[in-house]
């Protein structure tokens, strides 16, 4: 859903803090996979994926490690009927370490649901990655990387934007 209006919402992080939380993801994911030869970078439709992008640009700015990006497709609003894709086919999972990566973890369902495919195969590592941590979980999903932790009502939306460049940055509405 886009913003109409950008104004009326409250800005949380700007683009500059937004994409520092990025590099600062890109470096602790080194930091603790620094041992490994490649990773995936595995982000989910929608500003899950743009975040991935931009943290895979990262990676290989910062390290040696062959990062390779897929993007997890389905239809976010029917988790529980959606058969979960890869983009790439030719993705292989088995003894990869792998980080999947969303914008925002609210309740940890779409996180829950996005494991699935990695949960069918016998990982050396199974990692998550967010910008912002809403810490409304419902599911037993937490993530090993938190750009930002943020306390808020329920009814209070988070909106991550990073495939608007104008835009770009973290938004409470």
């Amino acid at each position: 859903m886009e913003i109409t209006n950008i104004d009326t919402h409250r800005q949380i992080l700007t683009s500059l803090q937004t994409r520092q939380k990025v590099r600062r993801i890109a470096f602790e994911i080194y930091e603790q996979n620094f041992e490994e030869s490649s990773i995936i970078i595995a982000g989910i439709v929608g500003e899950g994926y743009q975040f991935a992008k931009i943290l895979t640009d990262e990676l290989r700015s910062i390290s040696p490690l062959d990062v390779k990006l897929v993007e997890l497709r389905f239809d976010k609003t029917i988790h529980w009927q959606s058969e979960i894709h890869f983009d790439d086919d030719s993705v292989q999972l088995e003894n990869q370490v792998a980080v999947v990566v969303d914008d925002v973890l609210n309740t940890g369902r779409t996180l829950a649901f996005a494991l699935e495919p990695f949960l069918k195969v016998r990982m050396k590592k199974l990692q998550v990655a967010v910008i912002v941590d809403r810490e409304h979980h419902l599911f037993p999903v937490s993530a090993n990387y938190v750009g930002y932790s943020l306390s808020t009502t329920i009814s209070e939306r988070v909106e991550v934007i990073l495939s608007r460049p104008s835009e770009e940055g973290v938004y409470l509405r």
